[in-house]
């Protein structure tokens, strides 16, 4: 389905305050994926005190770059709906409801992951059918066109709900990732049918009857030989897996050093030990959509630096060209008739 309504220019309304490195970083950022497409917006929202003092540091001239107001953030340490209560301005909030209100095409947030989740899901809604959004993407650079879904906002989950997963894992493939008929597994202890906890087993058959391209369990090893496209697991699991990849990555870096400083120059073990931190630490990069919710949402991670919020953007600005919300919701639309159960 092709979007034939792009907009011009594409205005990415970004949370300047998520992040551990908000509004310094986020900013930065904004000023370099600015620089990279010329037919960009983004609408900075904030504190204005201390975005107005980072923005004085950039020459703007010829970009598109505004400033909304709003007060605080929601941290991490907050619980994410008492909070949404109690700082109806905060940033993340104001950016929803312009995205809402259709002054944004997309939104970009660095922050809570379950403020951002929770302020998608009370703001914009869910789409039809889905009882909890969720989010995914490709995790790992060795593995580029493997996806895995859920990476953390849901904890535990019944079979119906990953099948949900699943189907809006296999759009965002197909669509974004260009992958023309995804494979999809379960992620498993064992490729066998019988393999598994009582979840991945009463998912398993619900799975073989969705009529999704699906190969049956896959375990992590999988994730690189290209048995599955599509790796479905709950956000518990998910979560776990993605954060251990990233500190493994930052764990081999001072190991690599010890071990190869004595036969290669420092600049080349700097850009070893770059790439192995890059390649394990993709969503850092470019961040991940938030499926299931009736906007274009894209989180990146907490501790993203400038260049994770330019890549979380240019995903943004990528998943408005192709149209995905819409796709997403044709896509649980056809797999739901296709079951006849409410995923």
């Amino acid at each position: 389905m092709q979007n034939n309504n792009v907009p011009s220019p594409i205005r990415v309304v970004l949370d300047a305050m998520g992040g551990d490195y908000g509004p310094r970083e986020t900013i930065k950022g904004a000023v370099e994926a600015l620089n990279r497409d010329s037919e960009l917006e983004v609408i900075l929202v904030g504190d204005e005190a201390p975005l107005r003092v980072e923005l004085e540091g950039y020459d703007l001239s010829g970009k598109t770059v505004s400033v909304v107001p709003s007060e605080g953030k929601i941290g991490d340490d907050e619980h994410p709906i008492r909070a949404l209560r109690q700082k109806p301005r905060s940033s993340i909030m104001v950016a929803t409801r312009m995205l809402n209100n259709g002054e944004a095409d997309t939104l970009v947030s660095m922050g809570s992951t379950g403020a951002s989740m929770a302020s998608a899901v009370m703001i914009l809604g869910l789409m039809e059918g889905v009882e909890r959004p969720c989010i995914g993407g490709p995790f790992l650079g060795l593995a580029p066109n493997t996806m895995l879904v859920d990476m953390g906002s849901n904890v535990d989950c019944r079979p119906a709900l990953l099948l949900s997963f699943a189907a809006m894992g296999v759009v965002f493939a197909r669509r974004f990732m260009g992958i023309e008929n995804p494979k999809v597994g379960l992620l498993s202890v064992g490729a066998e049918e019988a393999k598994g906890n009582r979840q991945v087993q009463e998912s398993y058959q619900l799975f073989q009857d969705s009529r999704l391209n699906f190969v049956g369990n896959v375990e992590g090893m999988d994730f690189f030989t290209g048995r599955a496209d599509v790796i479905v697991s709950d956000g518990f699991v998910g979560n776990i897996l993605m954060k251990f990849t990233e500190g493994l990555g930052s764990a081999l870096g001072p190991y690599l050093l010890q071990q190869l400083s004595a036969h290669l120059s420092a600049r080349e073990l700097g850009n070893i030990i770059s790439d192995l931190w890059e390649t394990t630490n993709l969503p850092r990069k470019m961040g991940g959509p938030l499926f299931g919710v009736n906007g274009a949402v894209i989180l990146g991670h907490g501790s993203s630096t400038s260049e994770g919020v330019a890549g979380a953007i240019a995903t943004a600005v990528k998943y408005v060209k192709l149209d995905m919300v819409e796709n997403l919701q044709a896509g649980l639309a056809e797999v739901q008739l296709q079951t006849q159960v409410k995923v």
